[in-house]
């Protein structure tokens, strides 16, 4: 197999086990349906981890991603209050999350400051601004989100591929585009493999790094649609902890957390393996919810070991 597939195919057979497992050990496991609904209720947090998986392959890394989530649905509730359409609202938020993420790799560059220390202050600036908007929970109740939501494709037995799943689908598919097909995506991956070597091969430095925050923000931004349409409500505290279910899924998608290496279609099964681990407890019935966080956890410390151990020493380029 050639090397640039073996962390994808890894991630792939993680989810494969764990879904036979599933089928094994419960009863109506296999189905679409199940499958169906783990796709539509971790749509948002796949969405804003395709942005990070930019960020992350440059050698950066967001922590805003969270409250971006949950700033748009305060942001889209509150005009919809007011009137506005929720599709105007929706491209007003995608356009100040790209701005956002761009202003964010700005400061990362130009200044030279570390990004996690960036955007954990874009973490606390954005929920901050969420609770100056609204402190409860506020419904969108206008007829386009309520048919959004509503909306869902059939699958073979008797499931369902709902709308934020085909708008996750639809994402995914230009982020591959533009991260394995453009020159955009090749100097993203030189930067993140060697930063000099990039800059003495002529890699616009400031103009890649800033694109792929902004590329963050704006994915961000449109999880945070996707939740709010899908949910039918902008909530202050949405997407808590959402930032860290986005860079688990990266990283289980086999994108290296020192940049360079990853595949932007990892990401997708590295966010249903999360999704899937959540299933699995709830169909057991007889856990809490601290095993989802404990067998999350577990696997993602295997995943980073067998990076260092199996992908670092040998810093395969996984590139366009």
């Amino acid at each position: 197999m050639n090397e640039r597939y073996r962390p994808l195919a890894a991630t792939a057979t993680v989810f494969v086990a764990l879904f036979v497992a599933g089928g094994l050990l419960y009863d109506n496991f296999f189905s679409t349906l199940v499958l169906g609904d783990i796709l539509a209720d971790n749509a948002f947090v796949i969405v804003a981890a395709i942005g990070t998986t930019f960020v992350i392959i440059s050698g950066g890394i967001d922590l805003s991603i969270g409250s971006m989530i949950g700033f748009v649905g305060v942001v889209i509730a509150n005009l919809d209050a007011a009137g506005w359409h929720p599709l105007v609202s929706a491209g007003m938020t995608l356009a100040f999350g790209a701005a956002f993420g761009a202003l964010q790799g700005l400061v990362v560059d130009f200044c030279e400051i570390q990004p996690f220390i960036v955007t954990l202050a874009g973490l606390f600036l954005l929920r901050g601004a969420c609770f100056m908007i609204n402190l409860d929970s506020t419904p969108i109740r206008h007829p386009f989100v309520e048919a959004f939501a509503a909306a869902s494709v059939p699958l073979p037995g008797g499931g369902f591929l709902a709308s934020s799943a085909i708008v996750m689908f639809v994402a995914l598919a230009a982020a591959i585009v533009v991260a394995h097909f453009t020159a955009f995506g090749a100097d993203i991956y030189a930067i993140g493999g060697d930063r000099t070597s990039a800059a003495l091969m002529g890699v616009p430095m400031r103009r890649t790094v800033v694109g792929a925050y902004a590329v963050g923000g704006l994915y961000s931004a449109l999880g945070g649609v996707i939740y709010a349409f899908y949910t039918s409500s902008g909530y202050p505290l949405a997407g808590t902890g959402a930032e860290l279910s986005a860079i688990a899924s990266v990283v289980l998608g086999g994108t290296m957390l020192t940049g360079g290496v990853g595949l932007v279609a990892g990401t997708l099964i590295g966010g249903m393996i999360l999704g899937l681990i959540a299933t699995l407890i709830n169909f057991n019935g007889s856990l809490n919810g601290a095993w989802i966080m404990v067998s999350s956890g577990a696997l993602l410390f295997v995943f980073i070991v067998l990076q260092r151990t199996l992908i670092a020493p040998s810093r395969l380029r996984i590139g366009g």
